[in-house]
């Protein structure tokens, strides 16, 4: 048996691992089929719909930061007033049916959205801004999950299991993006899987 002097470097950096993993919400694996189109690290794969790409910046450049990682998480900012809504979307392109996952937190108020191939869902802090404000499971300020699954051309959208929309349609190609409006806005675990 080892002695403990010996044993506690490794105890320490296991334990660090696992808080790290309690605090960012880190999954220990995608489940089978999924990509990760967010790394948790910086905004590679991410940019404008003008074509900007913000790959190994952990902040969008310029003035107007809005979107940037922060203790793991994409957060998103509130825009000022004179400002308008942005949408963060990926470098790539997507066609077909799919699978959206991801989670989010909505600060008291918030105000964003989920586009899938530039059709806008909503994302907020839906017990105070709606739309969809008779969620039965939905927790204010704390994580919850959206699964937006595309088949023929129309999604069914849900959160924490319940129906947000039943059919939304849905645009044959674009990418994935996250909306800056109002309040702040954290995501997490953004992952797609394709499906024939």
């Amino acid at each position: 048996m080892k002695p403990l002097r010996l044993l506690l470097p490794a105890l320490l950096l296991a334990a660090a691992a696992f808080l790290s993993a309690c605090v960012h919400g880190a999954k220990s694996s995608l489940e089978p089929g999924y990509v990760s189109l967010f790394n948790g690290k910086d905004l590679t794969g991410w940019g404008y719909p003008n074509g900007a790409k913000f790959d190994g910046l952990t902040e969008v450049p310029g003035d107007d930061r809005r979107f940037k990682v922060v203790s793991g998480l994409l957060t998103a900012i509130a825009r000022t007033p004179q400002q308008r809504p942005l949408e963060l979307r990926t470098t790539a392109n997507y066609t077909g049916d799919l699978i959206l996952k991801l989670e989010f937190r909505a600060g008291v108020r918030a105000d964003s959205g989920i586009f899938v191939r530039g059709r806008q869902l909503q994302c907020r802090d839906y017990s105070t801004m709606g739309p969809y404000r008779d969620l039965k499971s939905y927790k204010p300020q704390d994580w919850n999950e959206v699964v937006i699954t595309v088949k023929g051309g129309t999604a069914v959208c849900t959160c924490n299991g319940e129906v947000l929309e039943a059919a939304m349609p849905i645009p044959a190609n674009g990418g994935i993006g996250l909306e800056s409006d109002g309040g702040i806005m954290e995501y997490r675990n953004v992952r797609l899987k394709l499906t024939p």
